[in-house]
């Protein structure tokens, strides 16, 4: 399983996604979202086209 990192704002820096999950968003691109390590708000990042090729499940 992949580690996944998102920016905090409220810690300011980049931290470790807990529990993500992958979304497509009303746009069409896909991100990871979960919450953050440091602070348990939510974070999210988004995909390139490799990495939803190799990782998100196409719905």
């Amino acid at each position: 399983m992949v580690e996944w990192t998102a920016f905090d704002v409220k810690a300011r820096k980049k931290v470790k996604v807990v529990s993500p999950e992958f979304k497509q968003l009303r746009n069409g691109r896909w991100a990871v979202v979960g919450k953050s390590s440091e602070t348990g708000i939510k974070v999210f990042r988004f995909l390139t086209k490799d990495e939803v090729a190799k990782y998100a499940k196409k719905k």
